[in-house]
């Protein structure tokens, strides 16, 4: 069974979450501030972490920097502005949850990290699109979108990550270790020719440009 880590110091809000997650038989450890979420994250594996941000003692933000993508986060927060999400998404936060929250979708999404890195190698599959790895192309509505090397890596990154900001530099690392040296006018082709394959098949948009700072699958 997956262990999930309930960062939230509001008794009432903890409470309610862990009774959730426990009838879904997800197995609960719970922290009520930062430093105490860090030490059980030191000490035990953790599947999945909920995190709320305005903690005691070390924030919420502090603990995304210090987990450094190793553990998939999703953060649950009364914070609603758009730049509090994006920061905390370009740091490392795999998705984010507004309070208060629906509890359907705090499972649907807790199931969708745990899809995505389940299975990081194979065959990507985020609502109506599927990214097929053996032949390097993206099926949407039934037809499949040939793409490039470098355009099948860009994909792949944003579908691993679904509801997070990918930086215009995590990207070009990517392409340069997977596929060639790229700089930023590079990848905003790349991004163009990816959107152009795309509206053959869909007017659809399916990537999202978060200005000077990189993309993301538009939700």
């Amino acid at each position: 069974m997956k262990k999930i880590l309930i960062v939230e110091d509001d008794d009432t809000i903890h409470n309610l979450i862990k009774e959730l997650l426990e009838k879904e038989h997800y197995i609960t450890k719970n922290a009520y501030s930062g430093t105490e979420a860090l030490s059980i994250i030191e000490n035990e594996k953790i599947d999945l972490i909920l995190l709320d941000l305005m903690l005691p003692g070390i924030t919420g933000e502090e603990i995304i920097k210090k987990v450094n993508n190793s553990i998939p986060i999703i953060v649950i927060s009364a914070k609603i502005s758009s730049e509090d999400k994006v920061k905390v998404l370009v740091d490392g936060a795999n998705d984010y949850i507004t309070k208060p929250f629906d509890k359907k979708e705090l499972l649907a999404r807790i199931q969708v990290q745990f899809r995505i890195n389940n299975n990081p190698n194979n065959d990507l599959k985020y609502k109506d699109m599927k990214l097929i790895k053996d032949n390097r192309s993206l099926k949407i509505e039934n037809e499949e979108i040939s793409l490039t090397r470098t355009e099948y890596t860009i994909m792949k990154e944003l579908l691993l990550n679904p509801n997070k900001v990918i930086t215009k530099t995590r990207l070009l690392d990517l392409i340069s270790l997977d596929t060639e040296n790229c700089d930023e006018n590079s990848l905003k082709v790349h991004i163009s020719n990816i959107r152009k394959k795309i509206r053959q098949v869909t007017q659809n948009e399916y990537i999202e440009a978060i200005w000077g700072i990189g993309f993301k699958i538009k939700e």
